[in-house]
């Protein structure tokens, strides 16, 4: 019943279906093993809270792999690139957003995706709030860079 709304949210931390497999699986042990710990309410929500937590939980173990990025090679776009967003599906905007690099993709995910504060998520990652802040506008305008280039390959 949950099962596409959860792999989506697994999907959208993680960088192959592989990885997002087992975060799904986990997270589903961890949901019946908790179950009794249901208190009513939405239960989706309830759902969804434990699959970011596993999903989080899954980016700390797996940290040292990050990729580094190259701040130099960003650059700010322009209005015209801004406008791509309006000609791109909301698939093709999800495999955008996944190019980020993997903290970048981490946050903007919890931030723009999930609705989470930047306090809320400072203290899930265990960051400053500011660094939480930092991610977030470094995600967009590589998210910006990342759209550029993607419109310069729709126009050839």
């Amino acid at each position: 019943m949950y099962s596409r709304q959860m792999m989506a949210v697994c999907v959208r931390y993680t960088r192959s279906r592989f990885e997002a497999e087992d975060i799904f699986h986990e997270a589903f042990v961890k949901v019946f093993k908790n179950i009794h710990s249901y208190n009513g309410g939405s239960f989706e929500g309830w759902m969804r809270r434990i699959f970011v937590n596993t999903a989080i939980n899954y980016y700390h173990k797996n940290k040292k792999y990050q990729e580094q990025l190259d701040y130099s090679t960003i650059e700010e776009s322009s209005p015209a690139e801004e406008n791509v967003l309006s000609e791109i599906s909301g698939k093709e905007l999800l495999l955008l957003i996944d190019q980020l690099p993997e903290g970048y993709k981490l946050v903007f995910n919890l931030y723009e995706v999930e609705g989470y504060t930047h306090r809320e998520i400072s203290e899930m990652l265990s960051i400053a709030e500011g660094t939480s802040k930092s991610q977030l506008a470094k995600a967009k305008v590589y998210l910006k860079k990342i759209l550029h280039n993607y419109s310069i390959k729709e126009k050839c």
